[in-house]
């Protein structure tokens, strides 16, 4: 004791050493010296309170506690318990939290690992597949196209041994849109039975995740590749090819389906039946259900879809209002290039094409090929390109009215037909011969007039 009046050896004034005296270190001031410690000072104030962050008690340890003040028996009262004491149970649940938090990421990481395994083998268990040549009953043989959404085989089934066409959408293209797209393709084009649209035979998802679907195989050619063989058509042939495009279109247009993608690309020609120069209309990816909520938010209701060689104005510049009469626009601009041998319209940009089908008017094709065109058909495929789709033909079946009626609709019939095909199967047999095999395979297209015919 260090005050000559104390009286108790139990007194013990809680101040401050301002040092850790448990750990063995001495204060620098005596004991009457030292401040009071901030708990005692606050009871002493008469504000007491609770001191949850710590301080350091008469032997200097760091402690929390709460302190009040008894004025009515003028002595305070305060509680106190070692720092590491109290907070012992956080520690604890810190310790659990970060253990946990080990284990979440490194679970977390696994499970990432294992995702990235799994999809690495999925992608070579495709690509085998497809290397092996085999699509569940279908053997794949050559490859004889490809688009956005997948590639496209010629194959055979392994059972019916008939040729088919099998359309599947690429590993690398995976996506749960591109999936919901290539399904609904399927489901549009299945509804269509018109004998000039593609038919679907089957639909599935190989053991190795690749999805595909099967239709009939077309031997024949589109009408891009027709065009460039044997140049401008004559009109009973532009009218017999139109004819059969607009009564596909007009069963779509009756079920509510927009096709939006007619193109002498997806239009392919052939020998069907025993039917020469029969149009088969293909490629129903960018098609759309009117007024369907799911169609729009599958291609979008604001996007520019199509090819811009043959797209109306109102597919330029408020996509969500197309209807039947856009493939109308379109299919007046397939003839107008079967007609000419050129576009509707050219430019150095797709912006520069896209601006004249809103803004430019085409001139008739009977002027931009320097001959006459049966003013009917002429008359008919101006109409298709009006800018105002209110102005073109009602639907698809007022066309094949209005081509039945042109003076040049009997022109062109079967045996023209035949002898055209029996010429071009000679001409494409006598270039194979010539040609080397390395060259043949590429698929060049035979050059071919059919002016005499």
């Amino acid at each position: 004791m260090d005050q000559p009046d104390a009286k108790s050896i139990l007194t013990v004034e809680v101040r401050d050493p301002q040092v850790n005296m448990a750990a063995g270190a001495r204060p620098a001031l005596k004991r009457a010296e030292q401040p009071l410690t901030s708990l005692a000072a606050k009871a002493i104030e008469g504000t007491g309170g609770v001191d949850a962050w710590g301080h350091r008690d008469y032997r200097g340890i760091p402690s929390v506690g709460a302190s009040t003040w008894l004025p009515e028996y003028d002595f305070g009262v305060a509680t106190e318990i070692d720092l590491d004491e109290a907070y012992q149970p956080l520690y604890a649940l810190h310790l659990a939290f970060w253990i946990l938090m080990i284990i979440l990421v490194a679970g977390a990481s696994a499970v990432l690992m294992l995702t990235i395994l799994v999809a690495r083998q999925q992608r070579a268990m495709r690509k085998a597949a497809l290397e092996a040549r085999q699509l569940g009953q279908y053997r794949l043989e050559e490859k004889i196209g490809a688009g956005g959404m997948g590639s496209v085989y010629r194959a055979r089934h392994a059972l019916l041994r008939r040729p088919t066409a099998v359309k599947l959408l690429e590993p690398a293209k995976m996506s749960d849109l591109a999936i919901a797209r290539f399904e609904r393709e399927v489901q549009l084009t299945s509804q269509l039975t018109h004998p000039n649209t593609v038919a679907i035979f089957d639909f599935g998802r190989t053991p190795e995740g690749i999805f595909f679907y099967a239709m009939e195989y077309l031997d024949g050619i589109n009408l891009e590749e027709l065009v460039a063989s044997a140049g401008p058509l004559p009109d009973g042939r532009v009218v017999a090819i139109l004819r059969q495009v607009c009564s596909s279109l007009a069963e779509a247009h009756a079920l509510g389906l927009i096709h939006r993608d007619v193109k002498p690309a997806n239009i392919i020609l052939g020998n069907r039946g025993g039917v020469a120069d029969f149009v088969k209309v293909l490629d129903f990816g960018l098609a759309r259900t009117v007024g369907s909520e799911r169609d729009v938010r599958l291609t979008g209701a604001g996007d520019l879809t199509g090819t811009p060689l043959y797209l109306a104005p109102e597919a330029i510049e408020r996509p969500e209002t197309v209807d039947a009469r856009t493939d109308l626009y379109a299919a007046g601009a397939v003839g107008y290039f079967l007609l000419t041998g050129r576009s509707v319209f050219e430019g150095d940009s797709i912006i520069d094409v896209c601006m004249k089908h809103i803004k430019n008017i085409p001139p008739p094709p009977g002027q931009r090929i320097g001959r006459a065109v049966d003013p009917l058909l002429e008359a008919l495929i101006l109409r298709c390109l009006a800018k105002d789709a209110a102005q073109r033909p009602t639907d698809a079946l007022a066309v094949v009215a209005e081509l039945m009626r042109c003076r040049c609709a009997g022109d062109w019939g079967q045996a023209q037909a035949e002898q055209w095909w029996r010429d071009f199967k000679a001409a494409q047999a006598q270039l194979a011969s010539a040609t080397p095999p390395s060259v043949a395979a590429a698929g060049q297209t035979v050059p071919f007039s059919v002016a005499s015919l």
